[in-house]
């Protein structure tokens, strides 16, 4: 992880060795002297000295929720003073506030604050990250929010994987049923039409399947549906009670599942055999005062863990390296651990991993560069990552550059 010396990007057409130069992927990983001889004779657009500093992959955040209107401050306190998810959801707050909200801000409105927190999240670190809808539940309010994800996708340097989370929560006025038919009937018809037509580029469904929610057999039917018209299967489960969610998103050939709280042994075991990545969620568990995912029994069982920030009005986080240093300390995983659940098997959670997470020749070129000359200062400076990123690089190109760093110490 530790690159002394010169480290060079963006190539410009020239005398140079590399094909397809200024394509935005890595040319070559090595030793600096060797890489110095092997481009001796390239033209570059930029150098940048990388002498005591650390060069990482961009990091990958998992599982966010980014694209809403009308935050829930007010709802911390009610969680400060004991009021459960569940119990907050029911009275009709939660998700549901989010929604009301959200169904009456313009599409110009959710893009403008959609832009901020994705910048907010490239300052932090993140160079690939998952947006959901799932604040609409409606299928016009569903289709803005994925046109503003779309919009985003064209218009932000970050790279993003779109999910479609129109199963978030059980719409007022509906039973469980009635939406699960309106899901299947309408929802997904539609997407597969402007999926079809190049008018958006839809890559995962979600569910949120929990007691009160989305049941088994509904979770079932929908991904199922999705499935079928090319969405990859990643979705919410066994958080809040045991749901088997586990077991059904392994039986289905899922990509991943999202935070797994209270999954049962079988569970873990099943996503093992099948691939399927088990994305945690520290900061969730940390401020709902859930019990922390076994992140320590699913690496043990070989499940591929990854991590995400599960940003949303209800877990304020756009900070992987804080969600990295919550992994370690409340899930004890090691530091490489979550390094590698917030960079490799992030993308690999995304079908990602033969493009991002490492930094190998032919992906691409996205990385940062942390001002000291040990990486772990990443994780183990909580909330200090503001003085560590030095730079952020996306395809080859600096997008971030922050010019502290070269007039302060991290230390």
């Amino acid at each position: 992880m530790n690159q002394r010396g010169a480290q060079m990007l963006s190539p410009c057409p020239g005398p140079n060795p590399a094909q397809h130069p200024g394509d935005g992927c890595i040319k070559a990983v090595g030793q600096a002297d060797v890489i110095r001889n092997q481009f001796s004779g390239a033209t570059f657009e930029r150098i940048i000295d990388c002498s005591g500093k650390c060069v990482l992959p961009g990091l990958v955040d998992a599982h966010t929720h980014p694209v809403w209107a009308g935050d829930r401050v007010h709802e911390f306190a009610m969680k400060l003073a004991g009021a459960s998810y569940m119990e907050i959801h029911q009275a009709g707050g939660g998700i549901h506030f989010t929604v009301e909200h959200t169904r009456k801000a313009t599409e110009d409105e959710l893009s403008r604050a959609l832009q901020q927190r994705l910048e907010r999240m490239l300052r932090a670190g993140s160079t690939l990250v998952e947006c959901k809808s799932g604040y609409g539940l409606d299928l016009e309010t569903e289709l803005k929010m994925l046109r503003v994800i779309e919009r985003a996708r064209t218009s932000v340097d970050i790279g993003i994987s779109s999910t479609y989370c129109g199963a978030h929560a059980v719409p007022r006025g509906k039973t469980a049923t009635e939406a699960t038919d309106d899901i299947i009937n309408n929802h997904l018809p539609k997407l597969k039409e402007l999926k079809l037509s190049g008018e958006m580029h839809v890559n995962n469904i979600d569910v949120f399947c929990e007691k009160g929610v989305f049941d088994l057999e509904s979770t079932r039917r929908i991904l199922e549906a999705g499935k079928e018209i090319g969405l990859q299967i990643n979705f919410h489960g066994d958080e809040l009670h045991p749901m088997k969610s586990a077991e059904l998103g392994a039986e289905l050939g899922a990509r991943a599942i999202s935070h797994l709280e209270e999954v049962s042994d079988e569970g873990i075991v099943a996503m093992a055999r099948a691939n399927c990545a088990a994305v945690l969620l520290p900061t969730t568990a940390y401020m709902l005062r859930l019990k922390q995912p076994q992140a320590r029994k699913m690496l043990e069982e070989g499940v591929i863990v990854a991590l995400g920030s599960d940003f949303n009005p209800n877990a304020y986080c756009f900070s992987m390296p804080m969600v990295m240093h919550l992994a370690c300390v409340n899930m004890k995983m090691s530091m490489n651990e979550a390094l590698a659940a917030a960079t490799i098997n992030a993308a690999y959670a995304l079908g990602k991993s033969d493009t991002h997470g490492s930094l190998e020749v032919g992906k691409q070129g996205d990385l940062l560069i942390i001002n000291s000359s040990r990486w772990e200062h990443l994780i183990y400076q909580f909330g200090g990552h503001e003085a560590l990123i030095n730079y952020v690089i996306v395809k080859g190109k600096v997008i971030y550059e922050n010019k502290r760093c070269e007039t302060m110490s991290s230390y």
